[in-house]
């Protein structure tokens, strides 16, 4: 089972992953995430799921209640071990669905989806709570301590945060914003702002901030889903770019990690030469 995400025009293809014994749930969710649109995979249960869920940055979360059995339940219990995650039932929302609705509420999952209710908007439904789309909602603007004032700058900051923490190059941006990438190199770090590749490490770093107060996730699982080469390599970028070590990335806030940033860290050094 792969669902990995692939760029777009616009950022990365949405990650669902869902579990379902039924076929009709199958075929619903089949139409609702066609795959010209998101990367949806069915996991064989909740091992299954919790492995898919530390191996790849994933959007959200589908566990069908229409037919309960025990595995359901230890996919439900997977919610709060991924806060971070929306977590999403669908069934046919009957009376004798009361209990299995109640679970999922107490496990703090994003919303219920009612077969044949919510078909037509299954999909906005979902993506709408998706894990990228609020990250990038929530850092839609560049925090004004960063001094990015520049139109291009801006456009650059909103293009790197809709990737959701995923790697980003500089040629993709670049295509994408209609320059060249030494153009766009250049003129982010005009004026003494930050260079590009030090904001593009820094959003990296708000995700990993995130994913690391996830129960879920250890220091290994945060550099995986994030595709760095390894955790030490999350753990020298953590360092240089913000002067935490990873072990502390839970307790940061984005303001936080943010002011380290702040504090000469926004520019690469030149290495002296003899």
């Amino acid at each position: 089972m792969n669902a990995s995400a692939v760029p777009n025009g616009d950022g990365p293809t949405p990650v669902v992953l869902a579990t379902t014994s039924r076929d009709r749930a199958r075929d619903l969710l089949k139409r609702a995430f066609p795959r010209r649109r998101t990367a949806l995979a069915f996991c064989r249960g909740a091992t299954e799921l919790g492995e898919s869920l530390r191996r790849e940055l994933v959007d959200a979360v589908v566990v069908d209640i229409g037919h309960v059995t025990d595995d359901t339940w230890k996919a439900v219990a997977l919610a709060r071990d991924f806060p971070s995650i929306p977590f999403f039932a669908l069934g046919p929302s009957r009376v004798a669905d009361g209990p299995a609705m109640g679970r999922c509420a107490a496990a703090e999952f994003a919303d219920l989806l009612a077969e044949g209710m919510d078909d037509a908007f299954l999909r906005e439904l979902v993506l709408s709570r998706a894990f990228t789309t609020r990250f990038a909602e929530a850092l839609g603007t560049a925090p004004a301590a960063l001094a990015l004032t520049h139109p291009l700058q801006q456009a650059a900051w909103g293009a790197i945060v809709r990737f959701g923490g995923r790697t980003v190059r500089t040629e993709m941006l670049a295509a994408q914003l209609g320059v060249t990438r030494e153009h766009l190199s250049r003129s982010f770090a005009a004026s003494g702002a930050p260079n590009l590749k030090r904001i593009i490490d820094l959003v990296r770093l708000i995700a990993a901030a995130e994913l690391s107060k996830n129960p879920g996730y250890d220091v290994s699982d945060v550099a995986q889903v994030l595709d760095f080469a390894s955790p030490s390599h999350l753990g020298s970028t953590a360092l240089r770019v913000v002067g935490a070590r990873t072990a502390s990335l839970a307790r940061l806030r984005t303001v936080d990690l943010i002011d380290r940033f702040r504090q000469g860290r926004g520019r690469s050094r030149r290495r002296a030469t003899g």
